[in-house]
């Protein structure tokens, strides 16, 4: 069995009038993030790690931004898309491990949901799923809420 490791990064912006989801889990915030889809910054990060681990490019490479059809789209529904995909090459999912970073909201609360979901769609174990969340100490553009980023890894296996 060959293991591969992909790592993922992503940035949104606060944005007025949106809802703020991360790992598919709607937070009460007065701000969501600005995107083309429903900007889940953490989602993104992970399909981003996922198709890296399988050398499969980005997920702006195969759900652009420019194309209508991914206009409000629910990343979970891109992620499982993104499982499919991995899968039809031949790799499946070991485990993965998402940090988000926020000085606001706070987190704590609803990472369990976050786990829940990310375990769903990926079809594996909440023992094989982590997710954190951590501040900037008030440093960056995280720590002056203008927005979020996140970071993410999977380890993925081959044959």
């Amino acid at each position: 069995m060959i293991v591969r490791t992909g790592i993922g990064y992503d940035v949104h912006r606060f944005a007025e009038n949106r809802d703020l989801i991360l790992c598919g889990v709607k937070l009460p915030y007065d701000r969501g993030l600005l995107g083309h889809s429903d900007a889940d910054v953490a989602l993104h990060a992970l399909s981003d790690a996922i198709l890296g681990a399988a050398a499969m490019r980005d997920i702006g490479f195969h759900f652009p931004d420019t194309d209508a059809a991914y206009l409000g789209a629910d990343s979970r529904v891109l992620l499982r898309r993104v499982v499919e995909m991995v899968t039809e090459k031949g790799f499946g999912i070991n485990n993965v491990d998402v940090t988000i970073v926020a000085q606001r909201p706070k987190l704590f609360d609803f990472i369990p949901a976050m786990i829940d979901n990310i375990a769903s769609d990926l079809l594996l174990p909440v023992s094989s799923v982590s997710v954190k969340a951590t501040t900037t100490e008030h440093l960056g553009f995280e720590g002056r809420g203008e927005g979020i980023s996140a970071f993410a890894i999977a380890t993925l296996r081959e044959g």
